[in-house]
């Protein structure tokens, strides 16, 4: 029996004169083991806490309103909380750690690559749309910055003209990015139009406009469904501003708004310049009659009379012929070929005199051969080659030459002056301005005013059109939509389909229309009839497009802003004249009128005259998709038949009343008309019904 004696404070207990040593309680481990996995767990709580926090507050700083960010790319959402936008950061991914958010603005300072400057700017512009202003740019690496624009399953519109046109735009195969600059698409029919801007809208009512300062690319991935978007200036025409490095930037602004429409109109009201004037009422009245397709470069004084005579006898009236390619001896003159005309001054009193009033051709080259070309040689007039000291010498259709440089003032003087002195030589009441496209330009070259942007150079040129531009007729255009003219489409081949046929006419115009291009002329009847191109009959020496053809292109056109005419109804047979006869007389009863009213809106709205489906039918998924149908303002809605062998075609009503060119009236719309009835003299039409 032992008993267990207290030790006093201080004391050490003994066992036989011997220090004990302290036994461990086996029943004590349990607890120790117990409250280090309670410190562990606490801890584990804090840092989960304190990461928890981290990552809300950084989740928090990544967002701004309706957008998300990550290290890939961001997203924007509607108001319903529905995804509408995504683009994906292809070149790069951000470092989250250095990015902040001070206000409306997040911004990031590092990529994976190394430093830039990046940020994205919330602006409220209005109650209805939200922006977000967009800029990536490279501090150190000289690389390409590219950002992919995701289709997500809606329609988009804008860009460029092209030549085979589609609306909506069809993404084909996988493209890498090109240079976003103005090309002449008859030749070369991969490359972008003579008529684009940075700017494209899609039915999720939302709109991107890429910046001015850019080096613009643009590619495109049906595989990824994605536009690529891409900065760059190496292995590219475009150029970094003076005194500055080449470190590429990509920035652009991207708004949302409640619909496809109203978004629309805030962009353009925003970002495009508008036309000052109403170019002359009479062409859109009257039709324009050229020489073009039917004699091409073999025109003449006797052809160009006969032809004035003809219109005439077969009761059409003209608002003024147009005197084509090959009037001059050599390309680059400012006079008649005395050969071919040998009594221009006559020929223009005989044409006043029976009530025609004539523009001719002209463009930006001077031939090798022509006696201009030492002239503006001697003065310095031409784009130069890069060392500044040499003319750059280009190819063009006609021929090699020099390219006068219109960023010259001295150029612009030359050119104008010349102008003008043929025009009041002979009464001349306008021009015809041909090319402009930037791709005429050299691929290395100088101007007096250095271009960082080629396109740059087709604003320039269509600025010459200004002094005469009540009856000017453009086929170029670049923030151009301020100059008061005609903008004409490419030449059309006389083929039915989209390549650049009758399908393509109705898609282009309203691809440029949305670009701010309200003026159009949708080139000559028939197309220009060039061999090999052409569906028709060829009797060695003439092409003449096929009659339906024909027909069904002369109906289309009555119902655009303006008609041109070149191969005449009269090579066909009476039938075709009654038919043309009929619809120029409805062109400019039904049609000129509600197109003159539309075109003076254009000066303060820039709204399209010719609208697609869709601008009235704004929640109609159908009206997203048709491309063989339009409007004239919002109650004038057009069919035209587009297929050969077709006397019906399937009509879609968007939802409202509307009333039937032959008086039938349709309350239960929206509603497809399958099969509807359409003759080869007619043209389907509807009018809305109040």
């Amino acid at each position: 029996m032992y008993q267990i004696v207290p030790v006093a404070p201080g004391e050490q207990q003994t066992v036989g004169g011997s220090p004990m040593k302290k036994k461990r309680s086996h029943e004590g481990r349990p607890m120790v083991l117990a409250g280090l996995l309670g410190c562990v767990l606490v801890l584990a709580a804090v840092v989960s806490w304190c990461y928890y926090s981290a990552s809300l507050r950084k989740a928090q700083l990544l967002k701004a309103e309706l957008l998300d960010l990550n290290k890939d790319g961001f997203i924007i959402h509607n108001m319903t909380g529905a995804v509408v936008f995504s683009m994906t950061f292809r070149s790069g991914t951000l470092d989250l750690d250095s990015c902040s958010k001070e206000g409306n603005i997040l911004s990031c300072t590092q990529s994976d690559s190394g430093k830039l400057n990046f940020f994205i700017q919330t602006v409220r512009p209005k109650d209805t749309v939200i922006c977000y202003r967009v800029r990536w740019e490279e501090l150190q690496s000289k690389r390409s910055v590219e950002h992919a624009m995701a289709y997500n399953d809606s329609h988009w519109y804008g860009g460029a003209e092209t030549a085979t046109q589609y609306w909506p735009i069809r993404i084909q195969g996988e493209k890498e990015p090109e240079p976003f600059i103005t090309s002449d698409v008859y030749s070369n029919r991969d490359a972008f139009g003579g008529i684009l801007e940075r700017y494209w809208l899609s039915s999720n009512a939302t709109a991107i406009k890429i910046n001015d300062s850019v080096p613009f690319h643009l590619g495109w991935s049906e595989k990824d469904r994605t536009l690529r978007f891409q900065a760059r200036y190496q292995d590219s025409p475009f150029k970094p501003a003076e005194g500055q490095q080449a470190l590429p930037e990509l920035s652009y602004r991207v708004c949302v708004g409640l619909d496809v429409t109203s978004i629309h109109k805030y962009m353009v009201r925003r970002y495009f310049p508008k036309p000052s004037k109403v170019p002359s009422p009479e062409v859109f009245k009257q039709p324009l009659w050229s020489t073009w397709a039917l004699h091409k470069t073999a025109v003449t004084q006797d052809k160009l009379l006969q032809y004035a005579s003809d219109i005439t006898e077969h009761g059409f009236t003209c608002s003024h012929l147009e005197l084509d390619d090959r009037y001059t001896s050599d390309y680059g003159e400012f006079d008649f070929d005395p050969q071919k005309f040998p009594n221009a001054s006559g020929m223009f009193d005989k044409l006043r005199e029976d009530g025609f009033q004539v523009s001719l051709w002209t463009h930006p080259f001077i031939n090798y051969d022509s006696i201009n070309f030492g002239v503006a040689v001697e003065k310095g007039l031409f784009v130069r080659e890069p060392s500044g000291e040499l003319p750059a010498l280009v190819r063009w259709w006609n021929g090699i030459g020099g390219i006068l440089d219109f960023t010259n003032p001295e150029a612009r003087e030359w050119y104008s002056s010349h102008l003008h002195m043929i025009k009041t030589r002979y009464g001349v009441t306008s021009f015809k301005f041909d090319a402009g496209e930037s791709s005429y330009l050299p691929r290395q070259f100088s101007t007096m005013v250095p271009l960082s942007d080629p396109s740059t150079f087709t604003r320039r040129y269509t600025e010459m059109v200004i002094p005469f531009s009540e009856r000017a007729e453009l086929r170029v255009g670049y923030q151009s939509q301020d100059i008061s003219c005609f903008f004409r489409i490419i030449d059309r081949d006389s083929v039915w389909g989209y390549e650049l046929g009758l399908k393509s006419i109705i898609p282009t115009v309203l691809t440029i229309s949305i670009l701010g291009y309200q003026f159009v002329l949708p080139d000559m009847i028939g197309g220009n009839a060039y061999p090999n191109r052409t569906t028709g009959t060829s009797d060695g020496k003439n092409v003449l497009p096929d009659r339906e053809l024909y027909i069904r292109w002369l109906e289309l056109s009555a119902f655009m802003p303006a008609m041109q005419f070149s191969i005449p109804p009269w090579a066909y047979d009476n039938e075709v004249v009654q038919i043309a006869q009929k619809f120029t007389e409805l062109h400019k009863t039904l049609v000129a009128p509600r197109v003159l009213e539309l075109a003076g809106e254009v000066l303060d709205t820039g709204d399209p005259i010719i609208r697609p489906l869709w601008w009235i039918a704004i929640n109609d998924e159908a009206a997203y998709k048709i491309d063989s149908q339009f409007l004239i303002g919002d109650d004038l809605m057009v069919a035209p038949v587009l297929e050969p062998g077709k006397q019906e075609r399937d009509i879609y009503l968007p939802a409202g009343r509307w009333r039937s060119y032959k008086g039938e009236h349709f309350d239960k719309c929206p509603m497809y008309l399958t099969d509807y009835p359409v003759d080869l003299d007619e043209i389907a039409f509807f009018t809305w019904v109040h």
